[in-house]
C-alpha cells in the first residue's frame, strides 16, 4: 500500500490531519522537507492555528511526519522543519 493508502486508512487521524499530511507533502522537496509556519498551514487550509497544531501533533504522535525545531542566529525561534516519512 502507498503511503496515501496507510494515511487515508489510519483511524488515528481526523480528516484534518490528513489534510495537514498532502498539504506537507505537496510542499516538500525530494528529500521530504518543508518549513510552513503553523499560521501559513493554517491560513492556507482554512483551519484555526490549534487546529493546524493538533493535526501535526496527530501526525507526528502517528509517525507519519518528524518535527525539528528551528532558530535563527539571534536565539529567536523561526518555523519548524518538517520532514514527511
Amino acid at each position: 500500500m502507498s503511503r496515501y493508502g496507510d494515511v487515508y486508512a489510519d483511524g488515528r487521524l481526523t480528516h484534518r490531519a490528513r489534510a495537514v499530511y498532502l498539504y506537507l507533502h505537496g510542499r516538500a522537496d525530494a528529500e521530504g522537507k518543508c518549513w510552513p509556519g503553523v499560521k501559513r498551514i493554517a491560513a492556507d487550509l482554512r483551519l484555526s492555528r490549534r487546529t493546524a497544531q493538533r493535526a501535526l501533533a496527530d501526525l507526528e504522535r502517528c509517525g507519519y511526519i518528524r518535527r525539528d525545531e528551528r532558530y535563527r542566529d539571534n536565539g529567536s525561534r523561526t518555523s519548524n522543519l518538517y520532514t514527511v516519512e
